[in-house]
């Protein structure tokens, strides 16, 4: 078992990441006998994982109430919020209580923007059940819901007392569900670790066939990515920018899509990466060799390289106009200038945009 600790100016917490992580007698040492909580999570993850999470909470004298959301991204919305905030308000849960989010990226953004907001902040623990959250969605205090117009576009920063990493449940995803998550992985690698990403080429058949000692490094490795940018940078003021290499782009697709799972989180974004990748290329700041090792290395995952056909020009430029990296209307893009080093750029020319989509 490892343990992270972020910190931050205002909040430290630990990332506890293992296999047969609930076996760790302090893992939930911070509740005491009486106190109240509230697990949050969908329909597939309360079959799989609840009862387990359920029985050592309640087993140590804590007051156990639970809701289970419909699954899917189209669920992350204000409505869903609503439901959220009735079911505590009427179970008479209180300031003290804390919230749980047992689930995937999307009931971890849920569930920490209702911690964040519900009587204005109680305690938050995130166990994410998906290569994506354990390594990205999960650490450092992003929740939101979505708009119509625009992905995650309502929210607020707010920091979980824990991150708690059953590596176990990584067996239970899908292959397609694995591969969104190895979109993020591979985007720690493209911004922050040559190295890594050499590591990655070698050892991706290791990865996908579920290997124990290398899942665990490779989650352990991202953990630590993450954590040390959001102790550098907590509210995206600057660094933690970086982290959205390939999302202004990959965000237009989920928002065209309606967030109807079609196409997962990782899929975009792995299209958004090729998709900045190419414009730096065609700023003379990247290489050709490194782009086709890049999409080597997403196709070996099964995810998609190319722009989808139901996505033209306008509407790309339509949602990346709405996204929050735009700043006195320029479009703030995250391109690489190398495989291990990437840079903020928010002067690119709207036609350098547009040929890099075509």
């Amino acid at each position: 078992m490892d343990t992270i600790l972020v910190k931050t100016k205002q909040h430290n917490y630990p990332i506890i990441i293992g296999f047969n992580i609930f076996n760790t007698p302090y893992l939930f040492s911070n509740f005491k006998y009486g106190d109240q909580a509230m697990i949050i999570t969908n329909k597939k993850i309360f079959a799989l994982y609840f009862k387990q999470l359920f029985d050592i909470l309640q087993n140590i004298g804590i007051k156990i109430d639970y809701i289970i959301l419909p699954d899917g991204e189209k669920y992350k919305t204000l409505i869903t919020m609503n439901i959220i905030y009735s079911s505590l308000l009427k179970k008479l849960h209180s300031r003290d209580t804390t919230l749980i989010s047992l689930g995937g990226g999307v009931i971890g953004d849920i569930t920490g923007f209702a911690a964040s907001s519900y009587q204005r902040g109680v305690k938050l623990i995130q166990i994410p059940t998906t290569l994506l959250s354990q390594v990205d969605a999960s650490i450092g205090g992003k929740t939101a819901v979505n708009h119509n117009l625009g992905k995650n576009m309502i929210g607020s920063f707010y920091q979980p007392n824990s991150v708690i990493i059953n590596l176990n449940y990584l067996y239970t995803l899908s292959k397609r569900e694995f591969s969104s998550g190895m979109a993020e992985v591979i985007k720690y690698s493209i911004i922050f670790d040559d190295i890594f990403f050499s590591w990655l080429e070698k050892n991706i058949d290791k990865l996908l066939n579920l290997d124990k000692s290398s899942i665990n490094y490779c989650v352990y490795k991202c953990c630590k990515f993450k954590s040390k940018i959001i102790c550098e940078d907590e509210n995206e003021k600057n660094k933690r920018a970086l982290l959205n290499l390939g999302h202004t782009y990959g965000h237009a697709i989920e928002s065209e899509t309606n967030y109807n799972g079609t196409w997962l989180h990782g899929e975009a974004i792995s299209v958004g990466i090729v998709m900045a990748c190419i414009t730096s290329e065609k700023l003379n700041l990247f290489t050709k060799h490194d782009t086709l090792r890049i999409i080597n290395l997403l196709k070996k995952c099964n995810l998609p390289v190319k722009n989808p056909k139901f996505m033209n020009t306008e509407k790309y430029l339509k949602y990346m106009f709405l996204d929050k990296k735009v700043h006195n209307n320029k479009i703030h893009l995250i391109i690489p200038i190398k495989i291990g080093k990437v840079i903020i750029s928010n002067n690119i020319n709207k036609d350098i945009i547009s040929d890099s989509i075509k």
